[in-house]
């Protein structure tokens, strides 16, 4: 009966995302992203001046909505339990990489499947990468990786994140001029304040709920032939779909898609390294803000990983340009090394602790 519930529960929440994550790009948000956690990581990232990329800099209400969802709503249930003090340096770093995979691919997991659902095909290439990255770190934790047990943190250290998200929100309302914003470009583009940060602080609370993830969607059918957790983002890829094809938003094919590109080669790496990074840190990063949100602190380190990732990209001409008139877009030769890189010292990390705990075993 239980199981039963967890499917309805996450196909309802499923449906419920698709919906609210088209509405949000009626609304204003740039196409097929109305709602990505890499990108929008990445454009608060410009907006407090941590990358100097003009196009993508914007304090994006839907992450602090998220974040904030998850901290009330596990509060008022009982389930925030501060916790956290695994690894904490590799989990930065794995995240650090994981974003650097996204923005070359240009998007999340999330956004991976809206894009999908509007007829985006580059982002069919990118769920193949993506579930052998899922696939390899699968591999590594039947071998026995593990990042480490956490453990119990005082309540302090666990609302450290979602204040600071509050704060985040209360400057951007109240003293606007300290932030940098975008004139042009996908950080321009955005739906009202109010309508982002209340689909924000929906999607944290479904979300928290049904402990929706797609990394671990993936992980279970690989492992334990499981759909229950890929369910709600076969859900969300239904109804962004029908939502789409209804507003005329749908556009099948490769060319032309908004704030993407054609390089098949990296769309597919780009994501085999969110895949892998994913499953290694436990989580894709819709879960890790999930977590932080819950008071885990080893989440909340890797959300800082994902915005150094994002900053870094940026400033060092590691992301993706996007298809225009004038360009096909893609990687530029940087942002091609940083995959390969990340995707060799990934493996380094999988092998050695997996090596290590075998040791200890």
């Amino acid at each position: 009966m239980t199981l039963v519930k967890d499917k309805r529960n996450l196909i309802l929440t499923g449906v419920a995302i698709g919906i609210i994550s088209v509405a949000l790009v009626l609304l204003g948000n740039p196409g097929n992203m109305g709602f990505c956690i890499a990108c929008f990581l990445r454009d608060i990232a410009g907006a407090v001046k941590l990358q100097t990329a003009g196009v993508v800099q914007y304090v994006r209400p839907e992450i602090i909505g998220l974040i904030l969802g998850s901290f009330i709503i596990s509060l008022l249930k009982g389930e925030f339990k501060p916790r956290g003090g695994s690894a904490p340096i590799t989990r930065f770093f794995i995240a650090f990489m994981v974003m650097i995979g996204a923005l070359v691919f240009l998007g999340c997991p999330f956004r991976m499947v809206l894009r999908l659902a509007a007829g985006d095909l580059n982002a069919l290439v990118a769920l193949a990468g993506f579930a052998s990255g899922i696939a390899i770190g699968c591999y590594f934790l039947s071998k026995g990786f593990s990042l480490g047990r956490a453990r119990t943190q005082t309540k302090s250290e666990g609302v450290v994140l979602p204040a600071s998200t509050i704060l985040l929100f209360v400057l951007f309302i109240a003293v606007p001029s300290i932030f940098a914003f975008s004139t042009s470009g996908p950080g321009s583009m955005h739906a009202p304040i109010i309508a982002s940060l209340a689909a924000g602080l929906i999607v944290g609370i479904m979300a928290q709920r049904t402990r929706m993830c797609m990394v671990g969607g993936i992980r279970d059918v690989i492992l334990v032939k499981d759909w229950t957790l890929l369910g709600g983002f076969i859900a969300i890829f239904a109804s962004a779909l029908v939502m789409n094809i209804a507003t005329g938003k749908f556009n099948l094919g490769f060319a032309g898609q908004p704030v993407a590109h054609s390089q098949h080669v990296w769309n597919f790496l780009g994501m085999l390294v969110v895949g892998l990074g994913s499953a290694l840190l436990g989580g894709c990063p819709l879960r890790q803000l999930v977590l932080a949100g819950e008071g885990n602190t080893d989440s909340a380190v890797a959300v800082l990983g994902l915005i150094a990732g994002a900053a870094f990209a940026h400033n060092f001409s590691l992301a993706s340009s996007a298809y225009s008139a004038t360009s096909v877009g893609g990687p530029s030769i940087y942002g091609k090394v940083a995959v390969i890189g990340s995707i060799a010292i990934l493996l380094a990390i999988a092998s050695i602790n997996t090596f290590i705990k075998k040791r200890e075993a």
